[in-house]
């Protein structure tokens, strides 16, 4: 018997029907907060700025992740981030079947400055694009602390994608 995982990754799904499987409604892509743009596509690559945790309402998840927030709160915040980012890949491309590869992640984390666990946090953004897109949301990544981020969001994260 398949388990519900292996289900979901089967090839014949697409983006959209993994995201359905887990229960996701994409947003609206969040807009920018200061001035710049979502995205920048140059050739085949797809720049996406940074996003952070925002909520359909437009609330943010703020604290310092390692003293008010833990690891697994910051995980779906992370989680979340994610799925703002795939928002703005779905606006900029109008087809998430697109997206070839997500190259790389670059995640920032709004924490403690004796934190040290930043990759379990950005799990769950990479966590979300591997369920998502399977072999083709395998990436490269960073993950890194910082002593504050923008608005005091717990994270931040921006992704490079490799689009047909």
């Amino acid at each position: 018997m398949m388990t519900f995982s292996e289900a979901l990754m089967r090839p014949e799904n697409t983006p959209y029907d993994r995201l359905k499987a887990l229960g996701i409604m994409l947003p609206e892509a969040p807009p920018p907060i200061a001035n710049f743009v979502t995205h920048v596509q140059e050739g085949k690559l797809l720049f996406l700025s940074g996003q952070g945790p925002t909520e359909n309402d437009g609330s943010l998840h703020t604290g310092k992740v390692g003293a008010d927030v833990d690891v697994e709160t910051a995980y779906g915040h992370a989680r979340l981030t994610g799925i703002n980012l795939i928002a703005v890949m779905h606006a900029a491309l109008g087809d998430l079947g697109r997206v070839r590869r997500v190259v790389k992640l670059l995640g920032m984390v709004n924490a403690a400055s004796d934190f040290s666990d930043h990759p379990s946090v950005i799990n769950g953004c990479s966590d979300l694009f591997i369920d998502i897109f399977g072999e083709r949301g395998v990436h490269a990544r960073s993950a890194v602390g910082h002593g504050s981020l923008p608005g005091q969001i717990t994270v931040e994260i921006e992704a490079i994608v490799a689009i047909d």
